[in-house]
């Protein structure tokens, strides 16, 4: 089994006025380091149960058995997308198991065209039709002149399935943005993208996915 720990960056500074930030780069606030730091508090936490777990079994069976299990509680690998927000998150997350994030530019937010940078009410106020057209439908219409639903999940879906093909029964972090793991969500739990927006995701959300036969979600948008 292969889990997946799938995490939001943190709150970004200006976050108190709603708006699309898609490829513009911008830093976390202190409130958002603070929030990801508690996230990697509570994986390390998790790992530290299990790990545990491990020594209880090395005393009942060997310590070739102990040092698996053990391995398989770490994380492996912290990946992460190519903006600032998700790098620092990143590194916050891969600090206590002592490993680098690894940007992977498939994981970028969506582009949301001419909107980037503005609010949603000052959407709403220029281009009221369009606006309310993408909310009721994310998949039939996109953000103007920015990347579709349908490009969206290309792309994403093809940047996850070649991490996952290096880390088959690891452990795993992959910090990225809502509107990428809203689509991942979707996938995995085979739900219609145009649905997207029913899957809430807070800054520093954590979510996890546990891929066997078939992926099993066993948490969403949970707050550390």
């Amino acid at each position: 089994m292969t889990r997946v720990y799938l995490i939001r960056h943190g709150e970004t500074e200006g976050a108190d006025s709603r708006r699309y930030k898609g490829h513009i780069d911008v830093p976390l606030s202190e409130n958002g380091i603070e929030q990801i730091k508690r996230v990697a508090e509570y994986i390390d936490k998790e790992g530290s149960k299990w790990l545990m777990v491990a020594q209880n079994i090395s005393r009942l069976n060997n310590i070739e058995q102990s040092l698996s299990n053990i391995k398989q509680t770490m994380l492996s690998a912290v990946y992460c997308s190519d903006l600032s927000r998700a790098i620092m998150s990143a590194e916050i997350i891969a600090a206590p198991f002592g490993l680098k994030p690894v940007t992977v530019k498939g994981l970028k937010e969506r582009s949301f065209g001419v909107w980037e940078g503005m609010s949603f009410d000052e959407i709403k106020e220029k281009w009221p039709d369009a606006f309310n057209a993408w909310a009721a439908d994310p998949l039939k219409f996109s953000p103007m002149d920015g990347e579709s639903t349908i490009e969206v999940r290309d792309r994403v879906i093809k940047a996850f399935e070649e991490i996952m093909k290096n880390h088959n029964g690891q452990n795993i972090a992959i910090v990225s943005h809502g509107g990428v793991i809203r689509v991942l969500l979707c996938e995995m739990l085979g739900m219609p993208l145009e649905n997207i927006f029913r899957i809430e995701q807070s800054f520093a959300a954590l979510n996890v996915i546990e891929m066997w036969d078939y992926p099993v979600v066993k948490l969403i948008n949970f707050i550390a």
